[in-house]
């Protein structure tokens, strides 16, 4: 090959290689960008009589799981399943993308409350937190829902799940801390006393949907604290809408 030939082919390889670089930097710079989204959203609290405490929503990344079914609960799970606190999830979330506590302290039935996400790249799931007063371990429960790429409003319901970390007994005792048993409280004020127990034992200690409250007719007494006219639900327990921008 003659020196002028060499010198051709030369340039014309540094040229190539010149525009992949900017092409693949130019990919990665878009990616980045269409990764990284603006997300309002909304819980909406779907039960009659039940109050969801401090909610957690946060959008993490693949490897992040909140709680999963059939697996023994965290005591980061514990902790807000039986006395609404949040701060042992939130903090495990060292990279994700967090809104605590949107609605300023409970969530009553029928009501909404709204936050704003901007998520980084690779946080690409959402997943939303609340425990169910009155419950022993119940909590509302969205497991890493793969956000979309696509803009725009995106609703649906989610279930209830039992942390099976403590007994549904169904008494009102003023507890909440991690292996404290019985319901910290019923905030509508409108519960029994004097419950001898629905149950003192579970078989089932994993994640699992949540059975509902049993509840009765007695508020001084019988079974259960709870008031069957007013604590008795069904799943689903909330509706989750994502606008994304």
């Amino acid at each position: 090959m003659n020196t002028l030939l060499s010198n051709t082919v030369k340039k014309t390889t540094k040229i190539k290689n010149k525009a992949l670089f900017l092409s693949t930097a130019l990919l990665l710079s878009t990616s980045a960008l269409t990764q990284a989204q603006e997300l309002d959203i909304k819980v909406t609290n779907l039960t009659q009589g039940i109050h969801f405490t401090p909610i957690l929503i946060a959008a993490h990344d693949g490897d992040t799981q909140l709680f999963t079914s059939g697996v023994m609960a965290s005591s980061q799970l514990k902790m807000m399943a039986e006395g609404g606190d949040i701060s042992g999830l939130s903090t495990m979330l060292t990279t994700a993308d967090k809104a605590e506590n949107p609605a300023m302290g409970l969530l009553a039935p029928t009501m909404s409350t709204s936050a704003m996400l901007s998520t980084t790249d690779g946080n690409m799931y959402l997943s939303v937190v609340a425990m169910m007063l009155p419950t022993n371990d119940g909590f509302i429960g969205l497991n890493s829902w793969k956000i979309p790429t696509e803009a725009g409003t995106y609703s649906f319901t989610v279930n209830a799940y039992d942390a099976g970390t403590e007994a549904n007994d169904e008494m009102i005792t003023g507890g909440g801390a991690p292996g404290v048993a019985g319901i910290p409280a019923a905030p509508g004020m409108n519960a029994g006393t004097g419950g001898s127990g629905v149950t003192m034992t579970e078989d089932n200690t994993a994640v699992h949907i949540h059975r509902g409250s049993l509840g009765d007719d007695n508020l001084t007494g019988g079974k259960s604290d709870l008031d069957n006219t007013v604590h008795r639900w069904l799943n689903p327990v909330a509706r989750i809408t994502v606008t994304i921008n």
